[in-house]
């Protein structure tokens, strides 16, 4: 049997894995582009979802293009607010994607993206991205809000890694469809969020829905991932509500 001397297995092993870190890099750097190509269609698609579009989106032979038109044709305005309620001169695209990095700055310092669905000129419906965390992981979401910027017209929750059947159930029609008519604001015009409870909530409450049973942790995550995110939309609401 042939030995080989240390140096040369050093050698060799050297080699092997400079070649191997090579080709990585290279594929990476090459998938790369469609990477993000991919995430920005999943983010359209569910801003989409949020206001009842891209129901067709599974059955497109071109999702890609059909994510885009949609998203081109119904989302005819976004912009960027500050704290106070300032428009910003940003992208709210690029703030959306950043967003897992903008909540880890006070509420006060982040930038805050809107979305404007429109069909025909019709009632617009206002859009926002929320991150949080959950029992594992990420949590995100987007909400729609009436032109009254108080009641829920739609949200969209979902998860990277919650547990399947219990946490995870917050990306689920059942979870999220009684959010819809909840609202933000009490009579008095102060912000109260949505509260999940645990046991069951009171279907006719203006500012609750039912929590996860067995999802506990996640239920209360995603409840304090919209006082956290949408506290910074107040003052914007309330002067767009007031227009």
């Amino acid at each position: 049997m042939r030995s080989f001397s240390n140096t040369y297995i050093f050698v060799f092993s050297l080699i092997m894995v400079t070649i191997v870190a090579v080709l990585l890099s290279f594929v990476s750097t090459q998938l790369k582009p469609l990477q993000e190509m991919n995430v920005e269609i999943e983010k359209k698609q569910d801003v989409l979802r949020t206001v009842g579009r891209a129901e067709n989106a599974t059955e497109a032979a071109d999702k890609n293009t059909y994510i885009n038109e949609e998203f081109e044709q119904f989302i005819t305005a976004s912009y960027v607010v500050d704290f106070e309620g300032n428009m910003l001169e940003a992208d709210a695209f690029e703030v959306m994607l950043n967003l897992p990095a903008e909540i880890r700055l006070a509420r006060e310092e982040r930038n805050y993206p809107v979305f404007v669905y429109s069909e025909n000129d019709g009632p617009k419906k206002y859009v926002v991205p929320l991150q949080g965390k959950g029992l594992w992981g990420p949590i995100w979401g987007y909400i729609a809000f009436e032109e009254d910027m108080n009641t829920i017209s739609g949200a969209v929750f979902d998860h990277k890694g919650e547990t399947p059947g219990l946490g995870a159930e917050i990306n689920t029609g059942w979870f999220q469809e009684p959010f819809t008519g909840k609202t933000i604001f009490n009579e008095a015009g102060e912000f109260v969020s949505i509260e999940v409870v645990k046991g069951g909530a009171d279907p006719s409450h203006k500012h609750q829905v039912d929590a996860i049973s067995g999802g506990t942790i996640t239920s209360k995550g995603l409840e304090e991932m919209i006082i956290d995110c949408m506290t910074g939309y107040v003052a914007h609401f309330k002067e767009l509500a007031n227009n």
